[in-house]
């Protein structure tokens, strides 16, 4: 079981980093969030926590 919690918030913020990544830039225009340039900086930070965080649950996976 070690590594699957980091494993899957890693997934989650990588896959919510995406979504407001996309939404920031204005792909999808019915949201609240969409043209918001906040979003476009948040998301790839967000998706890089989630590598970070993929990264040290694959790691703790392999031990």
């Amino acid at each position: 079981m070690r590594g699957w919690f980091r494993l899957t918030m890693g997934l989650l913020a990588v896959v919510l980093g995406a979504l407001w990544t996309v939404l920031g830039l204005g792909y999808v225009e019915s949201s609240a969030l969409a043209d918001q340039r906040i979003w476009a900086v948040v998301g790839p930070a967000l998706v890089l926590i989630g590598l970070v965080a993929l990264w040290y649950g694959m790691r703790a996976r392999r031990r």
